[in-house]
């Protein structure tokens, strides 16, 4: 316990300091020097692998979660490294395709990826993760929220689960009172809008929520809503879930706004983007509320020092993307030196097992919060609720 718990304080100790540090590049040149400030012989190069979309619909997500990641790993690298070893990072673009992140795991694989920090959506998640499995690597998912994204012994997740989401959802919206009649607008063809979906109905039913209306819509279909948003007008609702990606949710915005429907719109992460989305009519998302385990516009010194680095590099406010894959880089590290690996000269294989048997074991205070994982790979941490204020994310 107690070496657990000095693994934990030198994360911490590294989320404070890196703020004056930038986004400088280390190189890999000679000894390092470790947290305790030991110098130690070089202990070679650790390849991490990165795969999400870049470009594309969903790339806002992608670039979100790659920035994060090179951030976290230049701090890293800047702070002696994991145990003297030298990270290196390296990014596959998959446009938010299943079969293209299929592809971008095998060419990490031929460049002699040893740890996969991805991927960013679900569907393409589903996918890699039977190929992770094959060739036991060690993955861990910044913000894959299906179920089946970490449906493999080796396989990890930094974000809640569609299903955590769902309830979580129901229950905030209860406990808080913000509705008694809920209508739903939600992608039955993806799996992280459905898997949500599905949970939210049932722990609506659950706690007593009446869902009036729930109305489904297809990737083929996900350019007119008016008859959703019609039959919505007509339930009685006193509340919109959205349970979908920002992109469709932009559309149904503007296109309620049109029709005159005029609700409270609550919904998860995937929301995280629509702000930008929306563009000059970004005022149609005042007031809409999302459940996220990350708050830019926290207080405390790890939110602080992580979003003045961020936009210090990046230009830019850090989403709960961003959040999660800068956290999945000390997660990473932790394991790894919580498994006494300190040469990269070790296969990816032998390399996850070690990081999996650490894994139920270990806790990491991140800027997304307090985590600790169970044997399924799933985390245990609180949500935050947020709210669209001014044109910006706010805590509620």
């Amino acid at each position: 316990m107690k070496k657990i718990l000095a693994l934990v304080l030198a994360c911490v100790m590294a989320l404070s300091m890196f703020a004056c540090g930038g986004n400088t590049d280390v190189e890999n040149t000679g000894d390092a020097t470790n947290n305790n400030n030991e110098v130690v012989e070089n202990a070679g190069t650790l390849k991490i692998g990165g795969i999400g979309p870049t470009t594309g619909g969903a790339a806002i997500y992608g670039t979100a979660v790659k920035n994060a990641i090179e951030l976290a790993v230049n701090e890293v690298n800047a702070n002696g490294g994991i145990n003297g070893m030298t990270v290196e990072f390296m990014w596959e673009d998959d446009e938010h395709n299943a079969e293209k992140s299929v592809n971008a795991y095998s060419t990490l694989m031929d460049k002699g990826m040893q740890v996969l920090i991805g991927t960013v959506t679900s569907a393409p998640c589903i996918a890699v993760v039977k190929e992770a499995e094959l060739d036991n690597v060690f993955m861990i998912t910044p913000s894959g929220s299906a179920v089946a994204s970490i449906d493999a012994p080796n396989a990890f997740r930094v974000c809640f689960s569609d299903p955590d989401q769902g309830i979580g959802s129901a229950n905030y919206i209860k406990n808080t009172d913000l509705a008694q009649k809920v209508a739903v607008i939600y992608n039955v063809s993806d799996p992280y809008s459905n898997g949500i979906y599905e949970k939210f109905a049932a722990q609506a039913a659950e706690v007593g929520l009446e869902i009036v209306a729930a109305e489904a819509f297809t990737n083929d279909s996900a350019t007119d809503f008016s008859v959703q948003i019609q039959k919505v007008k007509e339930s009685g609702a006193d509340l919109l879930f959205l349970p979908i990606y920002y992109e469709a949710a932009a559309l149904i915005l503007d296109q309620a706004n049109s029709a005159g429907l005029d609700l409270p719109v609550f919904g998860c992460d995937g929301l995280d983007g629509v702000i930008g989305q929306l563009g000059d009519k970004a005022d149609l998302a005042e007031g809409v509320m999302l459940l996220t385990p990350f708050a830019a516009d926290a207080t405390d010194d790890k939110t602080v020092a992580f979003t003045t680095a961020y936009v210090a590099a990046y230009g830019e406010t850090p989403n709960q993307f961003a959040a999660d894959a800068y956290d999945a880089v000390y997660i990473v590290k932790t394991a790894i030196e919580a498994a006494g690996i300190t040469s990269a000269d070790i296969s990816a294989s032998d390399l996850c097992d070690a990081i999996v048997e650490q894994m139920t074991a270990i806790e990491v205070d991140g800027v997304t919060g307090k985590m600790t994982w169970s044997a399924d790979g799933e985390p245990t941490k609180e949500p935050k609720a947020m709210v669209i204020k001014n044109g910006a994310y706010a805590a509620m």
